[in-house]
C-alpha cells in the first residue's frame, strides 16, 4: 500500500469526509486487486516479526 493513499483515508476519516472515503476506498481495493500478494504477506510478516522485537 502507498502511505500517501493512507495519509489520505485517514483525514477523510477524521474529516467524516463519505465522499472522498468511498473514493479512496476504492482506489486501495483495485491496489489490493492488483498486488503481488506473496510480496505483501512476506512484508507482513517481517513487519510483525520487527514489532515483536522492539524491548516494551
Amino acid at each position: 500500500m502507498r502511505e500517501p493513499l493512507l495519509t489520505a483515508l485517514a483525514e477523510a476519516v477524521r474529516d467524516h469526509d463519505e465522499r472522498t472515503l468511498r473514493r479512496l476506498l476504492a482506489r486501495l481495493a483495485e491496489q489490493v486487486t492488483i498486488a503481488d500478494l506473496p510480496a505483501l504477506r512476506d512484508a507482513l510478516d517481517t513487519a510483525r516479526r520487527h514489532r515483536n522485537r522492539r524491548p516494551r
